[in-house]
């Protein structure tokens, strides 16, 4: 007996001793830094579990000591990060997380099942469709005979490929008509949305399509990415013609045919500011509302008619960016049937190049390259992954929440909601500058806010009869061109059906749980926190609280408060556009989002010398900035029982966990990109830059500015605070 106990105390000094000569090893990493030290650590108790040394280990690997916090906290989370990371190697937290999905995903779809196991028939497709993706020499051998048969007997030909056409015969509204069956919004974009009055039924939409290059901006002047494109049109149309002597002029006609059509393009944040550009009207009353010289009730009517959804005259149409409709009807009758025959075809080929052979896709890739500002390539495996995953993403989630999920997560992550649903409220009852109506029906929402978590119910289940129903028409074959047209056309089909359909307010919405991301859907009132995005470091059901409510917790504040930015103030709780604040509410709101809106005006790009667009990203800016201040109340609120529950990480115990909580909020949105893609993400995205999603809210943070003792006017902490509650 006294050899056992003699053993087991040899056993317990040594791992003290690993523990303690660890402490030591990883606290030397880290240089003293005395604004970041806290001068009194209450509890020095260390975390030493395999999730709390990887924490350490990332955490340590992203921040930069030499950088005050005071003076630039994005610089201090993330400053070894973007020292040390490759471009476009996990350039970004949700890169790395998507590149682990990804693999996960794959791992599942080439898993083969045991033995016994009868899995449903939407899993075996989704398979199918994965091989059929990554059988790269059936690809080749199938060549482009399927692509060009349906352009040639379908569409009505190229013209770029020939010097002559045919334009007697020519229509636009059938071009479009056609390429619309394979889930093409070419020039114009119509569809099914739900009713922003009535959140319980859908409504036809009518409005712009979109454009080969995203944005507008693109085509307001010549640029590398302009020239790069056309050239992705020359060298495509080449490949496939035998006489390239018109090529040329057909290219220079396609992109200032483009160019103009993006000159009329406006983006939602613009569409939003214009109200005037909208009209609700019936499909009776379209022709009437909408005189213009392209006959859109036709289009409308016929479209839909392509699946089997018969249109009566009572149907409500709404009519985004009137302007956009008017103005393009008039370009297009100015323009030769040649030319718009080519654009169509052209943005189609677009649509559908990866499943050609591998010639045609190295062209696009020589495009990718020049406008993301990247080298690398993905791993065929990974793109057909993720492919397969956006098309039949439920069917793949079955599987993954299965081998990767644990599901005690989601009791952890409902609390963390419910908790942080809570502060906001708190903070919703202290504002002094909403009106107590006002105040109240906030309250409401925030209290009927529909919470999704990890995945919906039926996914576990072991009745597989709702998944079998959602992808009875997903029945592929070995040939992945046919495969994805077919894809394509089902796509097509299922919007337009959901026309006769009434909301699930209660449903999971249409991107699947695997997915690295988390969304609000204003017509529901609903936050979603797939299972895809609960990994470290935004989440570990093992981390110490600080860590979890500064990364995921800050997510789902997010989400809830996109319920309470400049567009979602605009829904009730029950969805429904109406007015429920009062007017004097509603000027006190907008006096305080453009504090926000100038702020990030002026933040400026490095390298680029270019501003970031605040009114472009105001709504994401709102609810990072609301985010990060219900977080933080949340986090504190949960430990108020026991405020030294949470142990310190290995070679960060220097770090309360306060300011743990900050730091893992800035390493969630640590990033390097190249200066093409910022400039990108600058004119064409709605969230700001990693960069200034760190530094707005922590600048604004009055609790951020208490951590680390910093003085307002001090680099990062700003004088005046942009405050929304």
């Amino acid at each position: 007996m006294s050899r056992i106990c003699s053993k087991r105390l040899r056993i317990v000094l040594g791992i003290l001793f690993v523990i303690f000569f660890s402490q030591i090893v990883l606290y030397a990493i880290l240089p003293e830094n005395n604004k970041t030290t806290p001068k009194t650590i209450i509890n020095n108790e260390l975390c030493v579990t395999p999730y709390c040394f990887k924490a350490a280990k990332y955490l340590i690997e992203g921040i930069d000591e030499t950088v005050d916090p005071c003076v630039d906290f994005n610089q201090f989370g993330c400053g070894t990060y973007i020292k040390n990371n490759r471009i476009p190697d996990d350039s970004t937290t949700t890169d790395f997380l998507q590149t682990q999905l990804s693999d996960n995903i794959v791992d599942i779809l080439t898993s083969l099942p045991p033995n016994d196991t009868n899995e449903p028939k939407a899993i075996i497709n989704a398979r199918n469709l994965y091989h059929s993706c990554i059988n790269e020499q059936y690809i080749e051998d199938e060549g482009i005979s399927l692509i060009l048969s349906l352009i040639n007997n379908e569409f009505g030909g190229w013209p770029i490929r020939q010097n002559s056409s045919d334009d007697s015969t020519f229509d636009i509204s059938n071009l479009l008509l056609k390429v619309r069956k394979y889930q093409n919004n070419i020039v114009f974009g119509i569809g099914t949305s739900v009713d922003d009055t009535n959140s319980t039924e859908y409504v036809l939409t009518i409005g712009q399509g979109d454009l080969g290059l995203g944005e507008r901006e693109y085509y307001m002047s010549e640029s590398k990415i302009t020239v790069a494109y056309r050239r992705y049109m020359f060298d495509l149309a080449s490949i496939l013609s035998n006489d390239t002597s018109t090529i040329e002029q057909d290219v220079n006609d396609i992109y200032e045919f483009e160019k103009q059509i993006g000159k009329c393009y406006r983006t939602t944040g613009e569409q939003q500011q214009r109200p005037n550009a909208r009209i609700r009207t019936t499909v009776g009353k379209l022709r009437q509302q909408l005189n213009t010289t392209f006959d859109f009730t036709k289009y409308l009517t016929s479209a839909y008619a392509s699946a089997n959804v018969t249109l009566m005259d009572s149907d409500i149409v709404i009519v985004e960016g009137m302007d956009y409709l008017y103005n393009v009807s008039s370009i297009i009758e100015q323009v030769s049937p040649r030319i718009l025959q080519n654009y169509v075809i052209w943005r189609f080929m677009m649509h559908i190049i990866d499943t050609l052979p591998k010639r045609f896709r190295t062209i696009r890739d020589n495009f990718e390259h020049v406008f993301h500002g990247t080298t690398d390539e993905q791993a065929r495996t990974a793109i057909c992954g993720s492919f397969v995953n956006e098309h039949m993403g439920f069917a793949i989630s079955k599987l993954y929440i299965k081998k990767y999920f644990d599901d005690n997560i989601r009791n952890q992550v409902f609390e963390m909601v419910t908790n942080i649903i809570k502060a906001f409220i708190d903070m919703l009852e202290n504002s002094t500058w909403m009106d107590s109506m006002s105040k109240n029906k906030a309250i409401e929402k925030a209290l009927a806010i529909d919470v999704q978590i990890g995945y919906p119910d039926y996914l576990a289940s072991d009745n597989v009869t709702q998944l079998e129903m959602q992808y009875a028409d997903y029945v592929f074959g070995s040939s992945f061109m046919n495969n994805t047209l077919k894809l394509l056309q089902i796509k097509a089909k299922e919007e337009f059906q959901l026309l006769r359909k009434h909301v699930d307010r209660k449903a999971w919405d249409y991107s699947p749980p695997t997915t690295v991301n988390a969304w609000y859907g204003p017509s529901k009132n609903q936050i979603t926190i797939p299972a895809g995005i609960l990994q470290m470091p935004f989440f570990h059901k093992d981390a110490p609280k600080y860590l979890n409510y500064g990364g995921i917790g800050v997510v789902i504040a997010h989400e809830i408060a996109h319920g309470f930015d400049d567009s979602g103030r605009q829904f009730d709780k029950d969805g429904n556009k109406i007015p429920w604040w009062t007017d004097e509410t509603v000027e006190k709101f907008i006096e305080r989002k453009t504090c926000i809106v100038d702020q990030y005006n002026n933040f400026t790009v490095p390298n680029l010398n270019i501003n970031a667009n605040g009114d472009k990203t105001q709504n994401e800016d709102i609810a990072d900035n609301i985010a990060l201040r219900v977080a933080f109340y949340a986090y504190q609120k949960s430990i108020q029982a026991n405020p030294n529950a949470d142990k310190r990480l290995p070679g960060l115990s220097k770090y309360s966990p306060t300011q743990m909580f900050f730091i893992n909020y800035a390493h969630i949105w640590c990033e390097k990109m190249t200066d093409s893609s910022a400039r990108g993400r600058v004119e064409s995205n709605d969230h700001s830059l990693g960069q200034f999603r760190v530094n707005g809210p922590t600048s604004n943070s009055v609790e951020s500015d208490r951590a680390f003792n910093c003085k307002p006017g001090q680099g990062n902490s700003r004088v005046k605070k942009c405050t929304m509650w």
